[in-house]
């Protein structure tokens, strides 16, 4: 079973949320999931980056790995060296992001390695329940 991978590293700013949905939106609808798992995964990604960028320097940047195979994506996010400053919106949106990732992608993540700190989301294909 082959797999693909796909690297995207994007500023640490807001306006590049967009582009880090896309990119993850685009490469799941070519596994063949439904709309339903594709919306999961655009979401868990944006949410990988909002939580990424609270972690970042300003003028840092969000590096993203996507693994790609006929059953699963696994999205790797580095989140580079905590932040310092912990304030209550950080942990607000550290949160709140944490909710989502438990709502839409069937594995997630924190683990720290001689690399950095690293967010790892698994969303696999079929395991989303028809309403």
């Amino acid at each position: 079973m082959s797999s693909d991978r796909v690297t995207l590293t994007v500023p640490a700013r807001s306006e590049f949320a967009k582009t880090v949905r896309m990119t993850a939106a685009t490469l799941v609808s070519r596994m063949g999931m439904t709309f339903d798992e594709v919306d999961d995964v655009r979401m868990a990604a944006e949410e990988a980056f909002v939580y990424a960028v609270d972690s970042q320097p300003v003028d840092g940047d969000v590096h993203f790995e996507f693994t790609i195979s006929n059953e699963q994506i696994d999205i790797d996010v580095a989140l580079g060296q905590a932040n310092a400053e912990t304030t209550d919106e950080v942990e607000r949106n550290a949160a709140y992001a944490t909710f989502i990732l438990e709502a839409v992608c069937d594995s997630y993540q924190f683990v720290s390695d001689e690399s950095g700190a690293h967010l790892r989301l698994v969303k696999r294909a079929g395991t989303v329940d028809a309403d």
